[in-house]
């Protein structure tokens, strides 16, 4: 595994039975702007085993999102006609940030399904968040099953294109600090809550689609921010 989903392998949060608070593996501090450490060690652990693994979630998504092949990996998953699971674990990192879980867990379930660990131990803790322990113990042993025999990940380069800018990832690093729900600020999200909308699918509800233009009206919405 490279890029994203090396550095997440290398977490402790998504192969848990039950919480814990070591920090985990990550860049040092200021290596690309952010405060990883920061990011890594708070807050405290959550009253309930719901809470903690939404609050992980969160986390995980924040990872997913500041890292910088998430807009390569964006693009291919729009533009490319080969399946890019890594492209599908940043659109379902953006849906869960904007409030639309059951498109998330459709996306991760396709990123997973192509070999993406990460995708696999954010349903995991998707579902724990959500009181489901046999999904979120399939979704576990999947994670650790791919974590075991790991699939080959095509190589995306970092792009000069950032997902989304540095005052933006600095604020969502923030908030999970302070244990709070993510979000972006309104013109970010306006850009994916716009996605095209897929009827209305029996179990996830109204699934949003990709759009071509996704990365470049993102970076458009965050420079008239």
């Amino acid at each position: 595994m490279t890029g994203p989903d090396r550095l997440l392998a290398d977490t402790p949060y998504a192969l848990r039975e039950q919480p814990r608070r070591e920090p985990a593996a990550a860049p040092p501090d200021g290596a690309d702007g952010l405060p990883w450490r920061r990011l890594m060690t708070a807050p405290a652990p959550f009253p309930s085993e719901h809470q903690q693994a939404a609050h992980e979630l969160d986390l995980l998504a924040a990872l997913v999102l500041a890292q910088p092949p998430a807009a390569a990996s964006l693009d291919l998953l729009v533009n490319d006609r080969h399946i890019h699971p890594e492209g599908a674990l940043v659109l379902g990192a953006l849906l869960q940030v904007t409030g639309h879980p059951d498109g998330a867990q459709l996306w991760w379930q396709f990123a997973a399904g192509g070999g993406n660990y990460t995708a696999a131990s954010c349903l995991n803790l998707l579902h724990r968040s959500r009181g489901e322990p046999l999904d979120a113990d399939f979704w576990r042993l999947q994670a650790e099953q791919l974590a075991a025999d790991p699939r080959p990940v095509r190589q995306v380069l970092d792009s000069p294109r950032e997902l989304l800018p540095r005052h933006v990832r600095a604020d969502i690093i923030a908030r999970c600090h302070e244990g709070l729900d993510l979000r972006l600020p309104p013109r970010l999200a306006a850009v994916v809550n716009q996605l095209p909308v897929h009827g209305d699918d029996e179990d996830y509800g109204e699934i949003r689609q990709l759009s071509a233009g996704l990365v470049r009206n993102l970076a458009d919405a965050a420079a008239g921010a």
